[in-house]
């Protein structure tokens, strides 16, 4: 009995090993750049690069890059970072990452005349890594219209709280990754003078009785109800989340002084943002061209100044409480297509609109005029849509068209594959998009989204 039993488990032990030694081995981990091509036009002083690898690698991995330039020189029309030796570019894939980038930085005050190019090769790969089909990236010094590409967004870590917001313009195959925490208020360049909270982070205003910054103290907050709770009473701390530029919580700046309030600001921790201290501001116009920003902490008896112009390239202008300077956060207005982030938005308790803080949505950028429609696989696929549908579709200018639409978060946790977007961009290009993934149950990784989208149409 017992050499019977023996026997047994031999046998299952050697089944076992059969079944591993039968395993079809893992694909090749390949590592290419996201596209083969990307525009940077005058606007546009930095990109960062992105490789991407097929899988996580076990221990960090060595990639060079080769750079060609032509009509431009390495260290007088465009640096690296890191730097370039040689114009080899040495780059590495940390320990259980999929990706590395560098960053292209174009000099300040230079002429170019729109035809020069850095070509971008990936030279050597360490083994097991194998370099893939996209192995050369042709950065040209000039606006491209993409036929359309893959992307991975980079929100940074956090997951679900992931740190950064992301632009995307489909045009030039870019997006551009921003820390949500790293501005406080937006400026409008547009004709109106507005100033616009950071929703990102949840961030809430209330106005006071007061116009002199130095008379307002510690008392003046006393019960001011400033964190947003499940109370529909929340949402008037808050810009208007539809976007309306008309509705923000401080309303137009006026052109006389003595209108324009102290407001109490409470950063916001929306996301999982750190909690900071609340702050008070005050904001005048500077002639017809700008902003004066006075703030100061809500016990501080003394204030800083901060002026903003406006730039008609850009939707707003940014100012950061923690350097008290303008930072750079979305690019120009003509540069970006759709943003990809966290923020507050509105959901129902059965009776009224309530604020919440939804992670994974995406804003078209409506101020710029890009409008965008969703389409259901059930009325026409993803593959088979195409110009002769554009008369057809009809395009919203509405901020969150697609919102947190394309996404289950409960339930079938994952990207809803039964629909697609359609995006007008301000320069009248369409493009057909679709999310891949964004979660684990998807096979993504919550916080860096994928997607992809092709031309249909290129603007006349």
């Amino acid at each position: 009995m017992k050499k019977a039993i023996v026997f047994a488990l031999l046998m299952a032990v050697g089944t076992l090993n059969a079944c591993k030694e039968s395993d079809p081995p893992l694909p090749d981990n390949v590592v290419q750049f996201e596209s083969a091509e990307q525009g940077i036009d005058a606007a546009t002083q930095e990109a960062t690069i992105s490789l991407k690898l097929s899988r996580a690698v076990d221990a960090a991995t060595p990639v060079t890059v080769q750079l060609t330039p032509t009509g431009v020189t390495y260290g007088t029309e465009f640096t690296t970072t890191p730097a370039a030796t040689g114009n080899v570019l040495s780059l590495t894939v940390p320990a259980g990452s999929n990706e590395t980038s560098f960053t292209l930085t174009k000099a300040s005050n230079i002429f170019l005349s729109g035809t020069e190019t850095i070509a971008f090769s990936i030279a050597s790969a360490t083994s097991p890594v194998l370099i893939g089909d996209t192995k050369q990236l042709t950065v040209k010094f000039t606006s491209i219209v993409s036929a359309g590409t893959a992307l991975t967004l980079d929100g940074g870590p956090g997951g679900s709280s992931a740190i950064n917001s992301v632009f995307v313009d489909l045009s030039n195959n870019a997006a551009t990754s921003v820390k949500r925490s790293g501005w406080d208020l937006g400026f409008y360049s547009g004709d109106d003078f507005r100033v616009m909270l950071n929703n990102t982070t949840g961030a809430t205003a209330i106005a006071l009785n007061k116009t002199d910054l130095t008379q307002v103290t510690a008392t003046d907050t006393t019960g001011l109800a400033l964190t947003l709770g499940f109370d529909p009473s929340g949402l008037k701390l808050v810009d208007d989340v539809s976007g309306d530029i008309t509705k923000t919580v401080i309303p137009a700046i006026s052109a006389t002084d003595a209108d324009n309030k102290v407001y109490i600001i409470n950063r916001g921790t929306g996301g999982s943002t750190p909690a900071k201290g609340w702050i008070k501001i005050r904001v005048l116009r500077n002639g017809t061209t700008g902003y004066t920003l006075q703030y100061a902490g809500v016990q501080e008896t003394t204030f800083k100044t901060v002026s903003i112009s406006k730039d008609a390239a850009y939707n707003f202008k940014y100012v950061s409480f923690d350097s008290g300077a303008l930072v750079d956060v979305e690019p120009a207005k003509t540069r970006w297509d759709i943003e990809w982030t966290g923020a507050i938005y509105k959901t129902s308790d059965g009776t009224n609109d309530i604020p919440y803080y939804f992670a994974d949505q995406v804003y078209i950028n409506s101020l710029a005029g890009v409008t965008a429609a969703e389409i259901l696989t059930s009325t026409v696929s993803y593959e088979a849509y195409a110009e002769s549908n554009i008369a057809t579709t009809a395009f919203s200018s509405d901020k969150h068209v697609i919102g947190a639409n394309w996404r289950a978060t409960t339930g079938t946790v994952g990207v809803k594959t039964d629909r697609f977007y359609v995006i007008k961009d301000a320069a009248g290009n369409f493009y057909k998009l679709r999310f891949i993934s964004f979660a684990s149950q998807d096979g993504g990784e919550r916080g860096k989204p994928t997607l992809e989208f092709k031309l249909v149409k290129q603007a006349s």
